[in-house]
């Protein structure tokens, strides 16, 4: 009897190893969105231009050159992207990345507020009396 256990535990392990895998099967939450246009180019020298366009309104483009500055290759990158917000207003947002940094610029994006008045007779006012230059020390010749 108690061999008849030990084969069927031995049997048991041995085909529990062997259970088929559930294949994976994608369930998208929603609505799959289609790609109506894409476009990548990559040329010889470096530069690249791609873009695309899906059928629920978003569309994004970029460009990119190596820029020489110096002895050394700099990338130069321009291109935007827009979508459609949940209050149905057009988001559009063009940049530029170089030397410079990362420089967007949209119609969502904040402003800063303007400089106050006082601020800037403030700024006119330094720049017209400049400061100045406090004595250097001189140390006295000993005897």
């Amino acid at each position: 009897m108690s061999s008849r256990i030990i084969f069927l535990s031995i049997l048991a392990c041995a085909l529990a190893q062997y259970r088929p895998q559930p294949n994976y099967q994608p369930n998208p939450v929603g609505k799959v969105i289609s790609i109506l246009k894409q476009l990548y180019d990559l040329n010889p020298d470096g530069s690249y231009q791609w873009s695309f366009e899906t059928e629920n309104g978003i569309q994004s483009q970029q460009q990119g050159v190596l820029k020489t500055i110096g002895t050394e290759l700099v990338p130069v990158v321009t291109g935007s992207y827009s979508y459609p917000s949940l209050n149905g207003e057009q988001v559009v947002v063009q940049f530029t990345a170089d030397e410079n940094g990362f420089q967007p610029q949209g119609n969502v994006l904040p402003t800063p507020p303007p400089i106050p008045e006082a601020i800037l007779r403030s700024l006119a006012y330094n720049a017209a009396h400049p400061e100045e230059n406090e004595p250097q020390y001189k140390p006295q010749k000993r005897f």
